[in-house]
């Protein structure tokens, strides 16, 4: 697999009575669902990830973002820097829930339910002294293209560190909660800084 093949989303068990859907139509009930967020409409949400690779998402309606510093989501496992070793420890850590790597401004963005930044407003008061952010209703996300989810060589372009496995498939804020004490413990044992 080269750095520009794009990862393939895991695939779904089957059970009796249950439907699988390929990949490609997957990703494009996440892209519609995405697409709703849209600060005019999903068909310019549309137009932006063909023209730009990125569009501008509204958040707090559909789904709400965590941002953690790339140091401290990866400290766990020693790494500084994005990697596919990287996107694979975010993937278990956070179930499988999506995130978008930032690898200009060196952070992390997990989808979270569009209610975590009032259900969880005590949790994202602490967090903010660790420069950890829950962006909610009122802020906006510039959000690739699904299927961009590799890191480029030689580009900071953001790219989806986890794939979105579904529509409205989001990570789990208690799975959120124990990657960002993980990093945070890791950081205090090593005597680190963020």
């Amino acid at each position: 697999m080269t750095p520009d093949t794009p990862r393939a989303l895991r695939p779904v068990e089957a059970g009796p009575g249950v439907l699988v859907h390929p990949t490609a139509d997957r990703r494009l009930a996440a892209e519609q669902w995405l697409s709703a967020a849209h600060i005019t409409s999903p068909a310019q949400a549309r137009r932006d990830w063909r023209a730009t690779g990125t569009t501008l998402l509204h958040l707090g309606a559909l789904f709400s973002v965590v941002r953690i510093p790339l140091r401290l989501a990866l400290a766990p496992i020693g790494y500084g820097s994005p990697s596919r070793e990287a996107d694979e420890f975010l993937s278990f850590a956070l179930e499988d829930g999506p995130v978008i790597c930032d690898p200009a401004g060196r952070r992390y963005y997990a989808l979270v339910p569009a209610s975590m930044p009032t259900t969880w407003h005590v949790a994202a008061a602490e967090w903010r002294e660790d420069e950890i952010a829950c962006l909610g209703r009122g802020m906006y996300l510039g959000v690739p293209r699904l299927d961009r989810t590799t890191l480029q060589p030689g580009k900071l372009d953001s790219y989806w560190s986890v794939p979105m496995p579904s529509a409205g498939a989001l990570c789990a804020p208690l799975a959120v909660a124990r990657l960002i004490a993980a990093g945070k413990h890791a950081l205090a044992e090593e005597g680190g800084l963020l």
